[in-house]
């Protein structure tokens, strides 16, 4: 039984060459306008969202 090489398993902690080099870069410039009545709707749809998973988790660890 030969293996090529890279043929087994990844465990998702595999760097590359100059990735994840011990930096954490932060990035503070976006374009989301936090005033728009759409973003408002997207964040109440994700918070109810959010509340039911919360709400099952709760549920089914009784």
């Amino acid at each position: 039984l030969s293996q090529r090489p890279g043929a087994g398993a990844t465990n998702g902690k595999d760097k590359t060459s100059g990735e994840n080099d011990g930096k954490k870069e932060v990035q503070e410039d976006f374009d989301i306008d936090m005033d728009a009545p759409e973003t408002e709707r997207a964040a109440v749809a994700i918070q109810s969202q959010f509340r039911k998973f919360q709400k099952k988790k709760a549920g089914s660890q009784s």
